[in-house]
């Protein structure tokens, strides 16, 4: 009687007042999410539900090392997006060039270079370059903005010192007429060779005028600050010369050439850190497989102190994981347990992704390379692409770090409430990584965005259920009688069982004790 005498009225008013409900609850679930990074619901039927069911609070040993991490983030202000220069990056003339002759796609963005023509000024010129025409003219190329005016401005200089001969503008005394810009052979080596070969040939007769030049300028160091800048320009131009002819030498395959003089040239400058020359050392022990020296190299760079990077972090882990890869298996290690060795070998692996979360989807192969930049962002889309271009094929080499990598990498983001966005291991995760990213990659690469936050269940329920009920209010609204008819059939299928259960109970309770429950 009671189906019965409802209108669709009350059907339109009922789907309307539960997408309204459904609706409300959606959208402070939303607000809750994008604030506290979780779901109200799920927060609350974990922390108080829960524990009165009988169950397990698993989450309070990652709560409080959520909370240290918070703490230390606190103390700390977080990392700016700064960008660094790539220590492996390319040569222009010799491979980015090469690239976009084979396929028609500019592999280096206007702001990746301007960034690089910033540095060339800072490392390669001084304020006495107008004492000196040669370098008064590469201090003009270094700001050129055309590749061929460049090239051309380099040669112009070098032409210019053969014929007038040199003078120094440290002890002013006139040279032989000879080439001796050691920038202006930089430059063509950088740009305008189309060889590796070539570039090294280049690079080794800027090697002996860069040389020449740094001795003069040493003696004169103390003399005065314009000597003391010259000095120091002289330094940093002899120290990318030896830097690009040892990676000269490791790409034309005498690795341990390349290591000997990456290693001489940290023993002589010491202190210039800037180049990171030691990640370039680290490359090439891994390609040697001398797996103690990498050892070595890590526990001196490692620290706590200094600042970190994906070769750093990534490399220790491929250390750990060679130790126990070859043996791991999934299935066995969720029977027993994991082992110590293997337990190191995990959490190291948490700490790589943890720094930067964009590399194993390219040491997996789930995501395309591309040539990497010549400026990367630490803890971005561009370092894991500069990484993995050189160092996927080191994982390779090890038997099972892969695999190692692909079964525990992902458990990172469990450790972590909010993915990356509250620290654990190192600072909180930057929020302007996805912005300066887009400017270093090229446009056809899809840049990998992280923090990704998936929607909780219950932002998809209450969406789901708001959208669900708003369809039968407006169904109802336009079709009353059909609806009519259809919300009567549920409902009376969704009573049949209790209506079932009622008239079993009332054949077997005598009349007059059924006739007195139902009045009460």
């Amino acid at each position: 009687m009671f189906l019965n005498t409802l209108t669709p009225k009350f059907y339109v008013a009922l789907t309307g007042t539960s997408s309204l409900i459904s609706g409300l609850i959606l959208i402070f679930e939303w607000w809750y999410f994008r604030k506290y990074g979780t779901s109200f619901i799920e927060q609350v039927s974990v922390s108080h539900l829960r524990p009165l069911l009988g169950g397990v609070d698993s989450s309070s040993p990652s709560n409080s090392n959520t909370s240290n991490g918070e703490a230390d983030s606190n103390r700390q202000s977080v990392s700016e997006c700064k960008v660094w220069r790539n220590p492996l990056n390319l040569f222009r003339g010799a491979e980015y060039n090469r690239y976009t002759w084979v396929t028609g796609r500019e592999p280096l963005t206007y702001y990746d270079m301007n960034l690089s023509a910033q540095d060339h000024q800072t490392f390669f010129t001084c304020d006495s370059d107008h004492l000196r025409p040669a370098d008064a003219i590469m201090q003009k190329a270094w700001r050129e903005r055309n590749p061929q005016a460049r090239i051309s401005a380099a040669h112009e200089a070098l032409e210019l010192e053969e014929s007038r001969g040199f003078i120094c503008t440290s002890c002013r005394r006139t040279g032989p007429g000879m080439k001796d810009c050691a920038t202006a052979y930089i430059l063509l080596a950088e740009e305008e060779a189309t060889t590796i070969m070539e570039a090294e040939r280049l690079f080794k007769q800027a090697l002996k005028a860069g040389e020449g030049c740094y001795r003069r300028s040493q003696q004169l160091q103390h003399h005065g600050t314009q000597y003391e800048a010259q000095h120091r320009r002289d330094t940093n131009v002899l120290v990318y010369i030896k830097r690009r002819l040892a990676m000269c030498s490791r790409k034309l395959g005498r690795t341990r050439e390349a290591v000997k003089m990456m290693r001489d040239l940290m023993k002589e400058f010491p202190l210039l850190s800037m180049f990171n020359i030691h990640e370039n050392l680290l490359e090439s022990l891994l390609e040697l497989q001398n797996y103690a020296d990498v050892q070595a190299v890590l526990a001196k760079y490692d620290d706590i102190s200094l600042p970190k990077s994906a070769t750093i972090c990534y490399t220790a882990a491929l250390l750990k994981a060679r130790a126990v890869s070859d043996k791991f298996s999934p299935e066995a290690a969720s029977r027993r347990g994991l082992s110590t060795a293997e337990m190191n070998a995990v959490e190291a692996i948490h700490r790589a992704v943890e720094f930067n979360p964009h590399v194993p989807k390219y040491l997996l192969e789930m995501k395309s390379l591309i040539l990497p930049p010549e400026h990367i962002l630490k803890r971005g889309d561009s370092e894991a692409i500069a990484y993995a271009f050189f160092h996927l094929q080191h994982w390779k080499r090890v038997e099972g770090a892969l695999n190692l990598l692909h079964c525990t990498w992902e458990g990172t983001f469990r450790m972590i409430p909010y993915p990356l966005e509250r620290g654990h291991l190192f600072y909180p995760y930057p929020i302007c990584t996805e912005t300066a990213d887009r400017e270093l990659l090229p446009m056809f690469h899809e840049v990998s965005v992280y923090p990704k936050k998936e929607l909780p269940f219950f932002i998809l329920f209450t969406a789901g259920l708001c959208s669900f009920t708003a369809m039968l209010a407006l169904l109802t609204y336009q079709f009353p009688e059909l609806m009519g008819v259809f919300a009567k059939a549920f409902l009376s299928t969704l009573f049949a069982p209790l209506n079932f259960i009622m008239e079993k109970v009332e054949s077997i309770l005598p009349s007059s004790l059924w006739h007195q429950l139902t009045r009460i």
